[in-house]
């Protein structure tokens, strides 16, 4: 059995349906043609029966041939009853001898309840059994008690009748039907296999392009491949090829991204490497040929190359962060206490702007977001902001009650043609680019905020400076702890 059920899991889905079709038909035949035979084989034999109960029904001359006959019992049958034709009939005395009666088509075996009928020692009016006559014919036989009166002596006594009728019209017409039904049958389940097997291969046929393109995907890279599904198509299989072309537009769009991101980082690598390459090379070559660099040029070299190396490290952990996934961040996203991250990142940005007076007011505000990621964000703004105050300058930094964060500047501010850039990957404005820094800040923040559900901007503050605004959706407080989870 198990290995018939492994067999049919190897199968392919359409033979499968096919299969499950045609057995499903055979069943729902079979059961229909069995119940139909036994209908007509009850209806046949009912018939049969009415037939016996009007011969077994004795009156007058009928009554008086079977009693002569009783009288004179002989193995030859009496002409002394014409009952009913094409029949068997026969009386049966106390001691169960069998009495063959006019128009007898011959002897019906008498069986012991025949016998315990002609007795009256059953209580019952009669039996209808299935008998066989002495030269083997298959017969429907009714028996029946039988009370005769002497009219002599007033005596009466006990006997019985039996009457039967052959099989042989009865038994062909059910074997006819049986062969008919035999084969209606296997016509239909043939039938069903084939419209099974055709039904399974209409509706596989699209499963059958999304199996091609999946394979012509596989086999090419090709992620431009799209199913064409019927807009008002609700069922399984186009689900199925929307939730493909979905996902082959998405990684389409995340390999773009890829190549852009590869591309772009390429780009800014090469500037600190080849500044490196160029020092170390001045360093090198000093060595080999022993003539030393001025102290002081040395000293401006080795400081340009940790420079260069410090800014490759930050590029390259801002290349780590914009290349970590969705779904790698979500497994880490809790409630926050916004206003807790944002002192964490002013005590860095003091640290970097010393000369700066940084003022803020913060209210209490909880989103949803990861911790790190938030905080680095909330530290690259403030990073932005240090960077282009002048010496002695402040930052107002604010937080309200609504959840909106604004980190203000008194800088030169952002010219107006290059606000929209701001957020891309790797852009700088051309008055920044001798100030360290990958371009990577700002796209690391606008990613960070969308994706805990909020949106900031960049923008001209009132009386020069620019100013950087955060809306995060949450709450002024944290949400209750649900107890079910700390048990």
């Amino acid at each position: 059995m198990n290995r018939v059920l492994h067999r049919f899991r190897t199968l392919p889905i359409r033979a499968r349906l096919s299969l499950l079709v045609a057995a499903a038909v055979a069943f729902a035949v079979a059961a229909v043609s069995v119940t139909c035979w036994f209908i007509v084989q009850g209806k046949l034999y009912e018939q049969l029966e009415n037939d016996l109960g009007q011969a077994a029904s004795i009156q007058g001359p009928q009554r008086m041939g079977i009693e002569n006959a009783l009288t004179n019992c002989t193995q030859t049958p009496q002409t002394t009853y014409n009952g009913f034709r094409n029949s068997y009939s026969q009386a049966i005395t106390s001691d169960g001898t069998a009495c063959l009666l006019g128009n007898s088509e011959g002897e019906v075996e008498v069986t012991q309840a025949d016998k315990d009928i002609a007795k009256g020692t059953r209580s019952d009016k009669g039996i209808v059994r299935n008998g066989t006559t002495t030269d083997g014919t298959p017969v429907r036989v009714m028996t029946v008690p039988l009370t005769l009166e002497n009219r002599v002596t007033g005596e009466t006594s006990n006997a019985a009748f039996l009457v039967a009728v052959p099989l042989k019209g009865t038994q062909s017409t059910l074997n006819e039907l049986a062969l008919i039904l035999l084969l209606v049958s296997g016509v239909g389940v043939l039938g069903a296999g084939a419209a099974g097997l055709a039904v399974a291969r209409a509706g596989l046929r699209p499963v059958d392009k999304l199996t091609e393109a999946v394979e012509h995907v596989a086999r090419t890279e090709d992620l431009s491949v799209r199913i064409p599904v019927e807009e008002d198509s609700e069922d399984e299989v186009a689900r199925l090829s929307r939730s493909f072309n979905s996902m082959t537009s998405s990684l389409a769009s995340s390999r773009e991204l890829q190549q852009q991101l590869i591309a772009d980082a390429g780009h800014e690598l090469r500037t600190p490497l080849t500044s490196l390459r160029t020092n170390i090379e001045l360093l090198t070559r000093s060595e080999e040929t022993g003539r030393p660099i001025p102290e002081a040029d040395r000293k401006a070299l080795l400081a340009s190359v940790k420079a260069q190396m410090t800014e490759l490290a930050a590029l390259i952990g801002d290349l780590q962060e914009l290349s970590r996934s969705e779904g790698q961040r979500g497994e880490r996203v809790q409630v926050v206490s916004l206003e807790d991250t944002v002192e964490s990142a002013l005590r860095r940005a003091r640290l970097r702007g010393p000369e700066l007076t940084i003022d803020a007011d913060l209210q209490p505000w909880y989103v949803r977001a990861e911790p790190a990621a938030l905080e680095r964000a909330v530290v690259n703004i403030l990073d932005n902001a240090v960077k282009f105050s002048p010496e002695g300058g402040s930052v107002e930094v604010r937080l309200t009650s609504d959840g909106t964060l604004t980190v203000r500047d008194h800088g030169p501010g952002i010219p107006e043609d290059e606000l929209p850039h701001v957020f891309d990957r790797f852009w700088r404005s051309p008055s920044a680019r001798a100030l360290p820094g990958s371009g990577l800040g700002l796209s690391i923040v606008a990613r960070t905020v969308e994706q805990a559900g909020g949106q900031v901007t960049l923008g001209h503050a009132p009386g020069g400076g620019t100013i950087a605004t955060v809306q995060m959706p949450g709450a002024p407080t944290p949400p209750p702890e649900n107890p079910a989870a700390g048990q």
